[in-house]
């Protein structure tokens, strides 16, 4: 059962967790014939939820557990998906061996926490199952109902985590709205792109701007940082994991937020300001009617029929926040604004 979080909403488990609790109430099961339902465990930071089982499966030489996870309030893609655990006895001095079952992925790249052709098991969920497993030798085999269907809406498929889900989790507490997957979707993201030997990855607001940058500079997927409304984020961590040459692509009304200084782009966290587009306007009249402007795009128009290039204004602009943020790092930036026909309307920096 999920409890309260921030701001009264409920916080969740994260896949970790659950594949943790099914892991010990399968070998619970091979050992005693008995499945402990509902099963306790510790959580890294202390905390000791119980997981009720959707699944009890007691075979010959195997036990299989399963548990529905419970994110909560956040909107996680794997809410409500059935994670299960198979454990089996593994040969004497072997440890814990983790295997990928039905709908969890294989790592077929460099750059992650795991090594290629690993399970995408994170390692402290990898932890967390060793403990509750108490020192036995044993097979797991983590498995996620429709996981390779649930896999196409994350970053695993451009990540090179290919056949399904990553089973992560640090804490074993998905925070509502915290976005903690996608953040770190985006630092995996560069790590892989740092693996593969890439000088120059994009971070785009959405799919219509990345593919502007990708065509502009002929990059390839994996230098693709899907960044959506974290410009925060990719800065941040490019600053301590550098790549030469960053380019930062979105449309005019997210980059005229980053502009003004905003890190966090979306609308319930940021808006554009009209008063800072404006200032970047030498003509007066044009100036006053950008203030008054009912959109970023409208603002955009205005600016275009008066032969005011306020994509190239907002482009350098940006590109300011960006280096301000990036703090001296070897990173060189360049910033493409784009309409929403993804025609690109301004662009700043080398």
């Amino acid at each position: 059962m999920s409890g309260p979080g921030a701001g009264g909403l409920r916080h969740g488990w994260t896949t970790g967790a659950c594949a943790t609790a099914a892991t010990k109430a399968a070998h619970a099961a091979l050992l005693t014939g008995e499945f402990p339902d509902p099963v306790e465990i510790t959580l890294p930071r202390g905390q000791r939820p119980a997981f009720a089982l959707a699944v009890e499966e007691l075979g010959d030489g195997y036990a299989t557990a399963g548990i529905v996870k419970d994110a909560g309030d956040d909107p996680d893609v794997t809410h409500g998906a059935l994670v299960r655990s198979t454990v089996r006895p593994g040969a004497p001095g072997t440890g814990v061996v983790f295997r990928a079952g039905p709908g969890v992925g294989t790592v077929t790249r460099p750059g992650l926490p795991l090594e290629v052709g690993e399970p995408a098991i994170n390692p402290v969920p990898r932890a967390m199952m060793r403990e509750v497993l108490g020192g036995a030798d044993a097979i797991v085999e983590i498995s996620v109902d429709d996981g390779a269907e649930l896999a196409r809406q994350t970053w695993n498929p451009r990540l090179g985590i290919l056949g399904g889900l990553s089973i992560l989790g640090t804490t074993g507490i998905v925070v509502p709205y915290s976005c903690s997957a996608w953040i770190d979707s985006i630092r995996r993201g560069v790590d892989v792109a740092r693996a593969a030997g890439r000088l120059h990855v994009a971070a785009a607001t959405g799919s219509t701007s990345e593919k502007a940058a990708a065509e502009l500079h002929g990059l390839p997927e994996d230098a693709l940082l899907d960044m959506g409304d974290f410009a925060g984020a990719v800065l941040k961590y490019l600053r301590r994991h550098p790549v030469p040459m960053l380019t930062v692509a979105g449309g005019v009304g997210k980059l005229a937020k980053l502009a003004a200084g905003h890190l966090d782009l979306h609308s319930k966290r940021s808006q554009v300001d009209f008063a800072v587009l404006a200032s970047m306007v030498a003509d007066p009249g044009t100036a006053e009617r950008v203030r008054h402007a009912n959109t970023a795009l409208d603002a955009l128009q205005i600016c275009q029929r008066a032969g005011v290039p306020l994509g190239d204004l907002v482009a350098a602009r940006a590109r300011a926040t960006a280096l301000d943020v990036l703090r001296g790092a070897p990173v060189a930036v360049d910033v493409i604004v784009i309409d929403r026909a993804g025609t690109i309307v301004g662009r700043a920096g080398p």
